[in-house]
This record gives C-alpha cells, structure tokens and sequence, in this order.
C-alpha cells in the first residue's frame, strides 16, 4: 500500500508521498506529518453519497434497505481537508457527522461491471459526511444543503492505494469518546458494486468520490468539538466544529426548522416511529 496526500509546500500544491513520519515531495522536498498543511487528497469533479448502507444504520432507523442503493450528490465547494474547520451556520444546531469510507476513481469508467471495477479505482480515504439537518424540512428530497453546505465534506488525510476494503473497522470519535463502531462487513453493497452501479449511466473521471455510507449513531456536534474518523488502514480523518461569522441570511429563501423530521433524524430516530429518540443535549 501507498499513501498519497495533497498539502501545501512552500506554497504550493504538491502530492506527495508518505513515508514513516515524513510527507515527502517528487522533488524531494519533505515535511514531518504533523507540521504539514493538509487538502483534499483528490479533486473530484463530482462527489457522490449512498443513503443507507450499513445494516446497523438501517436498524437503528427501523426501516429496510431499498432492493438497490440509491444516491445523492454533494458540489465539490463542500470539500474540507484534514484539520479543517467545519462550519455550523449561526442560526443552526443540528450538524451531524457521519463517518465514511470514500471511494477515489483512477480510471475514466462508464458501463462496466462490479468484477472490473477495482481496475478503475485509485484508492480509498476517510470521509465525514457531515449533515445540515436544519434544512431537512425542505431539502429533503435533494440534500442538497443538508449534505451540500461548505465544509461538510471533509476528505483525508490521504489517499492510500491497494487498501483491502473488506472486514475493516471504522471508529468516529467526538472529543476523543467513541461515537460511532462498525465494520465494512455490515455494509449491504460493497465498494465495487457502488462504482459499477453509478457508472451505468455516469461518467466517473478520476479524482471523483463515492461515499459508501455510514453506520449506526450519527448524532449533531456543537461548535467547540472535536471529531475524528478513524478507518483501519487509511488513518484518522479530524476535524473541529466552528460557528460560521454570519447567520443564515431571513431575506431569502427557507429558513432553519426543528421540527419533528428534523429532530428524529438528527437524534436517531425513524420516521415510521417518530418521538422514540434519546432526550436532547
């Protein structure tokens, strides 16, 4: 396996490649891990979710899975790096994290099936898809500011090639307590079958990224947080919550709501069952 990342070296963008505690350059210029300014390790022309996935996230909703997955889309200016700030619109209070495993496309795939598609994927990094749950009332259908505001899509630190996905743990922390636990084996359609599945009818190009779904206890976060996505073999993605420097704009368009889609989606609960969910923080 190798581990690739995107930072900033004398100010500029380079890729370049991890070894032991080093991020070193083409050129051979270096920097320690922890001194390094951290990107994307891709830039994807297109950023592409699975809802459900997991079965312990299925459960915990008490639905049932679709007979196939079904997707939304996030714009590439959600995109945040490793250490980076993710924003809470003032105004808002029910940010959730999610923490994923991304797919990173290396080859231009269209119609091909889940056998060849480990040919066209470059390799694999952490994922928090955060969520804006807020704007659920009238995004609901699209996502689109609920998983499309900026910063929620946090990618990182790097992006590591010929990474084995299956039987591999994944840990979400806030403030170093464990939020979430699960594992790539509760997962109902694996990474291949994702690419295989939305290449049908869209062209993936490389840098692009599939976001292959989060298990059980996605819960908000407030500004002053801490969070870290932690999958085995790809490192730990982190991240800390700020409100934004100005509030949702009253003059235009929906404003927040805590209603009860809302707040039994952002604590957990369902939407056969509303009202079953943990006491608010």
């Amino acid at each position: 396996m190798t581990e690739y990342r995107r930072i900033l070296l004398d100010g500029a963008v380079v890729e370049v490649t991890r070894v032991d505690d080093r991020l070193v350059a083409p050129d051979g210029r270096a920097v320690e891990v922890n001194a390094a300014v951290h990107l994307p390790p891709c830039q994807p022309s297109k950023i592409i979710a699975v809802h459900l996935n997991h079965r312990s996230r299925v459960e915990e909703f008490q639905t049932r899975l679709p007979a196939a997955p079904t997707y939304f889309h996030k714009p590439t200016s959600a995109l945040n790096g490793h250490d980076g700030a993710v924003v809470r619109p003032e105004g808002c209070q029910w940010l959730n994290y999610e923490g994923e495993v991304a797919i990173v496309i290396g080859r231009t795939c269209r119609n091909i099936a889940p056998a060849e598609a480990g040919d066209h994927i470059r390799g694999y990094t952490v994922a928090n898809d955060y969520g804006l749950h807020d704007f659920r009332d009238t995004d609901a259908g699209s996502m689109l500011r609920v998983k499309g505001s900026d910063t929620l899509c946090p990618l990182g630190p790097g992006l590591v090639t010929d990474w084995d996905f299956r039987g591999k743990t994944l840990t979400t922390r806030v403030n170093g307590e464990v939020a979430q636990r699960g594992s790539t084996d509760e997962m109902e359609w694996d990474m291949h079958y994702l690419v295989a599945d939305i290449a049908r009818t869209i062209t993936l190009f490389p840098g692009d990224v599939l976001l292959s779904g989060t298990p059980a206890n996605s819960r908000p976060v407030q500004p002053g947080d801490v969070v870290e996505v932690e999958v085995e073999g790809l490192g730990v993605l982190r991240n800390h919550i700020v409100t934004g420097p100005v509030a949702i704009r009253a003059d235009v368009g929906a404003q927040p709501t805590e209603s009860e889609e809302v707040l039994s989606t952002a604590l957990g609960g369902d939407w056969e069952f509303r009202g079953i969910r943990p006491p608010r923080r």
